[in-house]
């Protein structure tokens, strides 16, 4: 009995009707049913034109020191992690390769041949030259959503090779400023240390004069020993940052020139909380999406599990094998053939995994409204340190002139006067203590402002 056309139709349409009603065909999109991922949809198109922002700066334009663009330049053509991240985008662009091509009918050859004797009779040589064609129908979507998870993967590698390329363009950079710190740090240290020097020779010659005591000149000089002994600490550290930079480089370690005087111009940031356009261009924020894509595609490809898998075959080529008579010479063959596989016993199996995958989707999606929200507070964290930097620098400016003056009077007062060396050690120490502080406010400031272009998603 042969099933009408008609029917044939309204069958393949109420198939089709189902398929596309569980959302098999349907694209990624970012969901806006929950407010952090609404804001985030309004602020990415404003944030991908937007030059004002700090983060769509390119390097250059924010780290101008020839030294330092140079070393930033060495570490992006040799890093190797850097390196391994451009072969992972590599990688996945081979898969969605194969993932397309999945789309087209494979093609095998296989020549084949026997010869049979019989009752000691003559050999009779049968052979065949078979080309076989074998094309799955994807009428549910099972490569397309593998296709386009495919395509995500290779938008998630190029997305974490720009996140290592900020990491490091911000490392080298926070490197860099950290070693002019140290070196700011010593040069403060070792003229600190001659003028001690001379404050033990002033002591050793008040003592002789009889206006100190020995206490006084064995106190100065330990304070000058004190100083000694903080001077080889800093060329500790200054060794431990050029190891580090030379790691960033992909070098042996070396010793790295940085000047003393390296300055970073800051701009002017008055950021009034964090927009959410601030964080649409940030790389962990965009693979923590594409994450998202992928898992909802993973779903796709689990309800489409349950629909019939369709294959053509085609099998033609030149035989003189017919049936079962052996011809010479042969002829050509034409075989097609269709088959349907549909999963009836695996059903169980196949709900089993769709539960997964939407579990799956959900902690994505989780996910991802915690990257965006981990990312703001990062920004927040960058800024306030920014702004609290640069007024603390300014109450330090000011306590480092006070004790400037108070070193002077207190010297002044111990030669002229009646003041005691234990003023004068004071006021010292005191000094010392605030130009570090300041040198180590200055970096902050610095780094901050490095951290902050990198949370904005900055290095490109």
């Amino acid at each position: 009995m042969k099933t009408h056309p008609i029917i044939k139709a309204a069958v393949l349409t109420l198939i089709l009707s189902l398929a596309t009603s569980c959302g098999i065909y349907t694209k990624y999109e970012t969901p806006t049913n929950t407010a952090i991922t609404k804001a985030y949809v309004e602020a990415r198109g404003d944030a991908a034109n937007d030059t004002t922002i700090f983060g769509n700066l390119q390097w250059e334009t924010i780290f101008t020191d020839p030294t330092l663009v140079d070393y930033i330049n060495r570490a992006l053509n040799n890093n190797l992690t850097l390196k391994d991240a451009r072969l992972n985008i590599e990688a996945a662009q081979a898969q969605l390769q194969g993932a397309k091509l999945a789309f087209f009918p494979s093609v095998a050859l296989g020549p084949n041949g026997a010869g049979a004797s019989y009752s000691g009779n003559a050999f009779s040589w049968s052979y065949s030259i078979p080309l076989t064609v074998s094309w799955e129908v994807d009428i549910f979507a099972k490569m397309l959503n593998n296709k386009r998870s495919a395509k995500v993967s290779v938008e998630s590698a190029e997305i974490y090779a720009q996140a290592v390329r900020s990491q490091i363009i911000s490392s080298v950079a926070n490197t860099y400023y950290a070693i002019a710190s140290v070196e700011s740090q010593l040069a403060l240290s070792r003229n600190t240390a001659r003028l001690w020097q001379k404050s033990v020779q002033t002591m050793k010659d008040l003592f002789d004069a009889g206006r100190t005591n020995q206490a006084a000149v064995v106190q100065f000089d330990a304070n000058y020993q004190s100083v000694l002994a903080s001077i080889t600490t800093l060329e500790v550290t200054r060794n431990q940052l050029d190891n580090t930079m030379s790691i960033l480089l992909g070098t042996l370690p070396q010793h790295w020139y940085v000047s003393a005087d390296a300055t970073l111009t800051v701009p002017t940031m008055f950021v009034p909380g964090v927009p959410m356009y601030y964080l649409a261009n940030r790389p962990d924020v965009n693979v923590a999406e594409r994450g998202l894509a992928t898992a909802f595609y993973a779903t796709n490809s689990a309800r489409a599990a349950f629909y019939p898998g369709l294959t053509i075959t085609a099998n033609g080529g030149f035989t003189n094998l017919l049936g079962s008579i052996i011809r010479n010479p042969g002829d050509w063959f034409v075989q097609l053939a269709g088959s349907l596989a549909a999963p009836l016993f695996s059903r169980g199996q196949n709900i089993a995994r769709l539960k997964a995958a939407k579990v799956a989707q959900n902690q994505a999606m989780n996910k991802f409204e915690a990257t965006v929200m981990s990312a703001a507070a990062e920004v927040s964290d960058a800024l306030t340190t920014y702004e609290k930097a640069v007024e603390r620098l300014g109450y330090l400016d000011a306590q480092v002139q006070d004790l400037e003056k108070s070193v002077e009077y207190t010297n002044d007062l111990l030669l002229y006067s009646n003041g005691t060396y234990l003023e004068v050690l004071t006021a010292q120490q005191s000094l010392l203590q605030a130009q570090m502080n300041r040198l180590t406010c200055q970096l902050t400031q610095v780094q901050a402002v490095i951290n902050l272009y990198q949370a904005m998603g900055g290095g490109r």
